[in-house]
């Protein structure tokens, strides 16, 4: 059997959703030819329920007090607009961005306050889908390409953040931004799983989150 790509890993591993449930989106993007082909994209995907889709933030914020979706997908260039605001509205859910290219600085930034993921305009359908269900089932969409970007772009990033960690740590800090599971990790650095399940709580505590996704902004901001 093909080994299947990283981000289908993600989806695998992370997503929690009961079978059953829709999951329910609310699309923001100021073109409307692209926001319109999209909008039929998912109203045909099944498993989501497109409640709205809107211009702009305005009408986004609105539309969020009737019907609050589960993932709000929108263009990358309002995310500072619209994540302050639709937090402010009282909206608990996650943020996916779709951006037309990778901006290292500015995804770091959007990561780190709030956006749960970004995906190009230029990936396939069958990756947007991928990404929302990732998303949606709790987890952070780091995509491998924009992993490789931030290396490239800023050689020392990794150093500064996990230079202060035992071996084992970094070894699992790795393997979480891999999307690889607590299992894929075992496997890996050849320990229990019940091991990197106490590892990775111990990362929590130094790093002060919760979970993985917050973890992985942590990591990715630093």
């Amino acid at each position: 059997m093909v080994d299947p790509p990283l981000a289908v890993k993600i989806l695998i591993v992370t997503n929690g959703r009961h079978g059953g449930e829709r999951i329910r989106l609310l699309l923001v993007h100021p073109k409307i030819l692209f926001r319109n082909s999209l909008a039929r994209v998912l109203a045909a995907e099944r498993g989501f329920c497109l409640a709205a889709e809107c211009a702009g933030v305005p009408e986004a914020t609105e539309s969020l007090s009737a019907s609050p979706p589960d993932v709000i997908l929108f263009d990358f260039s309002l995310w500072q607009d619209l994540v302050p605001k639709a937090h402010q509205a009282g909206y608990a859910g996650r943020f996916l961005a779709i951006a037309d290219q990778f901006d290292a600085a500015a995804c770091v930034r959007a990561l780190s306050r709030g956006v749960s993921g970004i995906v190009l305009g230029c990936d396939t359908p069958l990756r947007l889908v991928q990404a929302i269900r990732v998303v949606a089932g709790g987890a952070a969409w780091v995509d491998q390409e924009l992993i490789r970007f931030l290396a490239e772009r800023y050689p020392h990033h990794e150093d500064v953040r996990i230079d202060s960690l035992g071996e084992r740590e970094q070894a699992v800090l790795r393997g979480i931004l891999n999307g690889l599971s607590n299992r894929g990790i075992a496997d890996c650095i050849g320990a229990s799983e019940s091991t990197v399940k106490a590892i990775l709580q111990n990362l929590f505590q130094k790093t002060g989150v919760r979970t993985r996704s917050q973890l992985v902004r942590i990591m990715l901001a630093g």
